[in-house]
């Protein structure tokens, strides 16, 4: 049990609710079509999970082969601002490379064995699906193609956790497809990508650094960054409003725009983090406890955690929102 537990908390589970609360979504859109069925609705869920979970540490495994934590504790130590806490299991010597190989193969064989039974039930589309997103999930950091290393990361992230992702539960849940689920699938994909991108403005020059060319790079200046992350923020709520403009949606979608201050928010962040004209890092109600952020403040990473925090929790947010309109008006998926 303290094996299982130790590497849970290295898979970073933190993280979870970028997966778990759009494969729920799906469900709730899933739930009200006679097709659906609980038993291969939750083995998705599942199996999102874990393969979410065995993704994190196949990336803490490609980062460790270019040294991407020793790296950034050099540039910490040269004065640069950059986050330095990166699979410290391996650095403190608690785990080795090897362990988490194994580890990585525990996780993604089980959630393979769920794509197996769910196969059974669902037929091989089930598969097929799986497929593309182990193919895509682990050409993100790992070669030959390491997207997230030239400016692609945003959109692998995008595609898996939205469109794929959402279809691909809703698929295993009812064994039919939905075009109203797709449209879901977007606006929720962009916030979940909106996560990777508000990380790489802020690792922008160590990633710099360290070879890493991502999408803030792309983007070139500040102004051209921060223009992007508003794209990311804003364009869901709009795209909510246009399905329901064009009558693909319940009007009580509208509720999502309850959510739009924390992206507003957002983007200012950003935007003052790029000028270099930030105050003091403090947490807010809609990030972590007070408790929590005082270790992020100990451990140098509080300037990072807040932003990461609040990107996460907006499509946390965004989703319990159309979880509850999916539930409450389900003929409207």
């Amino acid at each position: 049990m303290k094996k299982i537990a130790f590497w849970y908390h290295n898979a970073r589970p933190i993280a979870l609710p970028q997966s778990l609360l759009p494969a729920i979504t799906a469900v709730a859109s899933a739930s009200s079509l006679e097709t659906f069925s609980w038993l291969p609705a939750l083995l998705a869920v599942a199996g999102v999970a874990l393969a979410h979970l065995g993704m994190n540490l196949a990336d803490d495994w490609f980062d460790y082969q270019v040294r991407s934590g020793e790296t950034r504790q050099e540039l910490a130590s040269d004065g640069m601002r950059a986050r330095v806490v990166k699979y410290p299991y391996l650095t403190s010597g608690q785990a080795t490379p090897r362990q988490l190989l194994a580890a990585t193969a525990v996780f993604l064989s089980l959630a393979a064995v769920i794509g197996l039974v769910l196969a059974f039930m669902r037929g091989m589309t089930v598969v097929y699906m799986a497929m593309i997103a182990f193919f895509v999930g682990i050409s993100y950091s790992g070669k030959p193609f390491r997207l997230c290393f030239k400016g692609w990361g945003e959109a692998v992230i995008f595609l898996m956790f939205g469109p794929l992702l959402m279809t691909g539960v809703f698929y295993a849940a009812t064994g039919v497809f939905s075009g109203k689920i797709a449209w879901i699938s977007v606006a929720v994909g962009l916030l979940v990508a909106n996560i990777v991108y508000t990380h790489s403005i802020m690792d922008a020059e160590p990633d710099k650094r360290m070879g890493k060319y991502t999408m803030a790079h792309l983007m070139g200046g500040a102004k051209r960054r921060i223009l992007l992350s508003a794209m990311f923020n804003f364009l869901p709520y709009l795209l909510v409003s246009a399905g329901v403009a064009c009558r693909q949606l319940h009007p009580a979608y509208l509720a999502t725009w309850a959510v739009f201050p924390l992206s507003l928010w957002l983007v200012r962040s950003l935007r003052s983090f790029c000028s270099g004209k930030e105050e003091e890092a403090r947490t807010r109600w809609w990030v972590a406890p007070e408790k929590d952020f005082e270790a992020y403040r100990k451990a140098g990473v509080e300037w990072f955690m807040l932003r990461w925090l609040t990107s996460r929790n907006i499509i946390m947010f965004f989703c319990l929102v159309l979880l509850v309109v999916g539930f409450v008006f389900p003929e409207n998926w």
